[in-house]
């Protein structure tokens, strides 16, 4: 009997120890499989993002008379979001803003030769008129946060995910103020808008005013778009409850429009402070003459 007893002891702990060893195992694989996953969702949204930015101020060979130049060609918003099938730079309601995350928007002439941000032949309903690929982060119907793209087809305008688990998209703009092709400093879309509020605008009517202002907006003085991300798995991965902060750009940046360049878990629902997160950031510069050429 005492045998006995001393083998199921044995036994039993052999269990324990080996549930032990397989559930440590598999934490240990979701783990690594979680972290997989965010790598390969930063490396394919950077990749989305920097192919979009390249595109920007693209013109045909015959587009001598085209409106190419009469806008800008990179434009931004911070802490922004848009409605999905509305026309252009439509600013969804602020409670749809996620982690003040921004909206930047691209524009180049429509070429069957170009893509749009959704992967797509870009067509258009009128072959002067440019084609757009906007990004933006939305959350889906399960609440999960997404970097989605908004084009306009010949079925009108729409907006499809590109990345799911973005909790954060942030961007910069490289500004040549001086017009000798070099990057002076990189500043928001905030800054950007504040730096045309003071441009002493000529014309004689609102229409006209507003003419000048497109002519003359420092957005055609981007060079460089510098985007950040923040990812997160798409489960809970980590044993620990670190509650750690994560800082796009890097820690000493702060600007009051700027409100999702630090993120912290602190302030994030129990039940997703767990989740695997990275930060992803990339310099992209413009290669068709900059934001607009002739400036």
């Amino acid at each position: 009997m005492t045998e006995l007893m001393v083998a199921m002891t044995i036994g039993l702990f052999i269990t324990l120890l080996a549930t032990g060893l397989l559930a440590s195992n598999q934490a240990a694989y979701l783990a690594q499989d979680q972290y997989a996953q965010v790598q390969e969702t930063g490396r394919y949204a950077m990749e989305m993002l920097a192919r979009a930015i390249r595109q920007a101020g693209y013109k045909k060979l015959d587009a001598a008379s085209s409106t190419t130049d009469i806008h800008p060609h990179v434009i931004g918003m911070d802490a922004s979001s848009l409605k999905r099938t509305t026309a252009g730079l439509d600013a969804a309601a602020s409670s749809t803003v996620v982690n003040g995350s921004d909206v930047l928007a691209l524009s180049y002439a429509s070429d069957e030769a170009m893509f749009n941000c959704a992967g797509m032949t870009v067509t258009s309903v009128d072959k002067d008129e440019d084609a757009w690929s906007m990004f933006f982060v939305g959350r889906d119907r399960t609440g999960e946060p997404e970097l989605r793209c908004k084009y306009r087809s010949r079925r009108g305008w729409n907006a499809d995910a590109i990345a799911r688990g973005i909790e954060s998209f942030q961007v910069l703009y490289g500004l040549d103020a001086d017009d000798n092709g070099v990057v002076d400093r990189y500043i928001n879309a905030s800054d950007v808008e504040a730096m045309d509020d003071v441009i002493p605008l000529n014309g004689e009517n609102a229409i006209a005013w507003l003419a000048d202002r497109q002519q003359r907006t420092h957005w055609k003085k981007v060079r460089a778009v510098k985007v950040s991300i923040l990812v997160r798995s798409a489960q809970a991965a980590r044993d620990e409850d670190a509650k750690m902060a994560y800082h796009l750009f890097d820690a000493a940046y702060q600007n009051a429009d700027d409100i999702g360049v630090h993120i912290n878990e602190q302030d994030m629902p129990v039940s997703e402070r767990k989740r695997i997160r990275k930060v992803f950031t990339q310099t992209i510069q413009l290669r068709n003459g900059g934001a607009a050429d002739g400036i």
